[in-house]
């Protein structure tokens, strides 16, 4: 059967594929430690109970019928008031966007501002950036990051790629890094973003930036930045990209917001509205009465991000310990989100039976059989697949599952020669 172009040529998710293993070897009993994706395991993180007993309540009341288009107003409002409260930013609820989850946003920001063969930058690693600009036919430009700047991209590595472009697309705290922007480094990123537009015609497309901080309140030590706050010249060029999914340990209750220049989020909202991707209206009127009570919203955030700092700290020390023992592994300090950078250096070293680890993807497939552990090598980031770093999400597992798992993994690296 014949199908478009696109679909042929579309890439499947890395992490979906190896998740898809992991599943099925859990489904036959295997014992694995699952630190593949940015989920939640809701028994070790349940939602706060204000915002379960919102949905709950919601359905009794049967607010069971289509949501408006762009959102509910209530909602939309509670957003505009918790941006202006805890961020200083000042949106109204004209200028909000609600879709299920963040990701149709994501789409609809490239659909909105990409045309074929426009100009996108974004750095690597970075999350689902590539699958993107090929579903909007963007020319992508992928800015290689180093581990001397916390996988962040510099103001120095993007500029001599921002002649043309249409779209930086930017995430803090990174996904799949965990690590965030200084006030420096956004600033010194803000300051050629403004130099490129004022250089440009009125008949040009301007240089927008999207800015994804779905993970903006899961900071441990760190003070969250954002264009905007640092730049108020950029709130035209700017579209946030937020929600409920990660902050309040609902990724199933798939609620996010986009919020930006009117232009650009009545576009996105036309383009949604084609597409369907609202959220649910229950949820919906449950987040907006969560966000209405900030002292629940910070007293769960406090705890929940404990929590996560405390189980990637323990997995941090881990891969410290194992590097005091000469092993070739590496770890960068947690600064927030869900995620600790891991550095195994083992391509090309021989296993048991033989055979060569020949690239990243392979070492995550001998740690599955061999440890009971499953990780996302950058390879799934945009990365080379002989790069040696990695992506370990501690949502899934407690900080005692944690513990166990690292016994293992010493093991089956001890084994490589």
């Amino acid at each position: 059967m014949k199908v478009s172009k696109l679909a042929e040529n579309l890439v499947g998710s890395e992490i979906i594929k190896i998740g898809n293993q992991v599943n099925d070897l859990k489904a036959q009993g295997a014992d694995i430690a699952n630190l593949t994706i940015g989920d939640l395991d809701s028994n070790i993180y349940p939602i706060p109970d204000l915002l379960k007993a919102e949905v709950q309540k919601a359905y009794q009341n049967n607010l069971t019928n289509y949501p408006p288009a762009n959102g509910l107003l209530s909602l939309r409002k509670a957003v505009s008031e918790d941006l202006k409260n805890r961020w200083n930013l000042d949106y109204s609820a004209n200028e909000i966007l609600v879709s299920g989850g963040s990701r149709p946003l994501i789409y609809a920001t490239f659909k909105t501002i990409v045309d074929p063969d426009d100009k996108v930058i974004y750095p690597v690693p970075s999350w689902n950036n590539n699958h993107y600009s090929y579903l909007t036919e963007a020319q992508k430009i992928e800015v290689e990051t180093s581990e001397e700047n916390n996988f962040l991209p510099t103001a120095a590595e993007l500029e001599p790629h921002l002649k043309g472009a249409v779209l930086l697309a930017l995430c803090s705290p990174l996904n799949p890094t965990g690590t965030m922007f200084t006030k420096k480094q956004l600033s010194d990123i803000c300051e050629i973003v403004i130099k490129e537009n004022k250089s440009r015609s009125a008949e040009e497309k301007p240089l927008y930036i999207m800015y994804d901080q779905i993970y903006a309140l899961l900071t441990f030590d760190e003070e969250h930045f954002n264009p905007v706050s640092l730049y108020p010249e950029l709130k035209e060029y700017t579209i946030f990209i937020d929600g409920a999914s990660k902050c309040f340990a609902a990724t199933g209750i798939r609620v996010g917001w986009s919020f930006g220049p009117s232009t650009i989020i009545d576009k996105m909202k036309a383009f949604l509205g084609h597409v369907g991707a609202w959220a649910p209206k229950p949820e919906q009127e449950a987040v907006s009465v969560l966000l209405n009570h900030p002292e629940e919203v910070n007293k769960f955030v406090d705890n929940f991000k404990g929590k996560i700092a405390e189980s990637l700290t323990v997995l941090h020390e881990g891969i410290q310990n194992l590097k005091n023992k000469g092993f070739a592994v590496e770890s960068i300090v947690p600064m927030g989100a869900l995620y600790l950078t891991i550095k195994l250096d083992f391509v090309g070293k021989t296993k048991p039976d033989g055979s060569v680890i020949e690239d990243s993807s392979d070492l995550v497939f001998y740690l599955i059989d061999n440890a009971g552990i499953a990780l996302v090598p950058f390879s799934a980031f945009g990365n080379s697949r002989m790069m040696p770093w990695y992506r370990a999400s501690a949502g899934g597992l407690s900080k005692d599952d944690i513990k166990n798992m690292l016994p293992r993994l010493e093991q089956a690296l001890e084994k490589l020669s």
